[in-house]
């Protein structure tokens, strides 16, 4: 090879372990044959595709994770990329609760960044370590059945007053059907999948990717759910970084759930994981998607590095 050539996908990837310790190889290969032709579906959130070398860095590891037989179905998300094209077209971003509200205007606007933007710059990052990645949304083959979420009464943190919501083109999973997924993961290919679904007439609307994940992690039968977002995992201590918990069981993260060391998002978080481990897989992990060989670290090594939620 030339002096500065580039180089191809499968290189790229061996170059990646060079001068890495034998030890941390050894640490890996119980993991690999264990994991060698199972199931795990990815949650990207758009806070981690923001960044296209952040982005560049964690489709390596996903690439890594396909590359040793690990089934990998990606679903990714994209809030803060719909808010940047908003604001760019001069349209409101309303969010309650942090849920957004998406009326027609914004339908059409995280159309193109969900299954356009994000998408493509997903497949095109993997498509550089040599993965043959498909971008599908979950209208594609009625992967995801959604119905209008129902105006819902309820206390908005932003004015603090209970107010009746109308999220407007915000759908929930009433159930998915992964075989078009299976048929893509049996052919060897990696699917992305973008968090739009449609109901029974056809009816186009925005649903919450971790719900879709979750969805499909429990219906593929998947051995690990991971969601990849800019978090280090549940800390035991909100102002903590270093408090970070390794493990728990389903009944621990209920319980913390409801605890005062837990608030936000991570409330519902931890409630959802705890019913998907319930409902069959194997293992939740949440992890920081922007900390360089983060997702390697936790399915191929010991300690880990985010925080694993499993059944009793």
């Amino acid at each position: 090879m030339k002096d500065g050539a580039p180089l191809p996908a499968a290189e790229k990837l061996a170059h990646r372990l060079t001068g890495v310790d034998a030890e941390i190889l050894r640490e890996a290969l119980p993991y690999i044959r264990r994991f060698k032709g199972k199931t795990f579906v990815l949650k990207i959130s758009g806070k981690v595709t923001e960044n296209l070398e952040v982005l560049s860095s964690l489709a390596e590891e996903i690439a890594l994770l396909h590359q040793v037989g690990i089934r990998v179905t990606v679903v990714h998300g994209g809030g803060s990329q719909a808010t940047q094209l908003s604001e760019r077209l001069g349209l409101e971003t309303k969010l309650v609760n942090g849920r957004r509200v998406t009326d027609d205007d914004t339908l059409e606007v995280v159309k193109m960044v969900f299954a356009g933007k994000i998408s493509v710059e997903i497949l095109s990052a993997l498509r550089a370590f040599g993965v043959q990645a498909v971008g599908v949304s979950g209208i594609d083959g009625n992967v995801v059945l959604a119905r209008r979420r129902a105006k819902k009464s309820m206390m908005n943190r932003e004015t603090g007053k209970r107010e009746l919501i109308d999220f407007g083109n915000v759908g929930d999973v009433v159930e998915v059907d992964p075989r078009l997924l299976t048929t893509l993961l049996d052919a060897g290919y990696l699917p992305i999948v973008s968090p739009l679904a449609a109901d029974e007439e056809g009816k186009v609307y925005n649903v919450n990717a971790d719900a879709i994940a979750s969805a499909l992690a429990v219906e593929l039968a998947a051995e690990k759910l991971i969601l990849l977002s800019d978090v280090p995992g549940v800390l035991a201590d909100a102002a903590d970084p270093e408090s970070r918990i390794s493990r728990l069981t389903a009944s621990d993260a209920r319980k913390l759930a409801k605890s005062p060391a837990v608030t936000g998002g991570m409330v519902a978080k931890l409630e959802e994981i705890s019913r998907v481990v319930e409902a069959g897989v194997s293992a939740v992990h949440i992890v920081n998607g922007n900390q360089r060989n983060a997702l390697l670290s936790e399915v191929f090594g010991d300690t880990g590095s985010g925080t694993m939620v499993i059944g009793a």
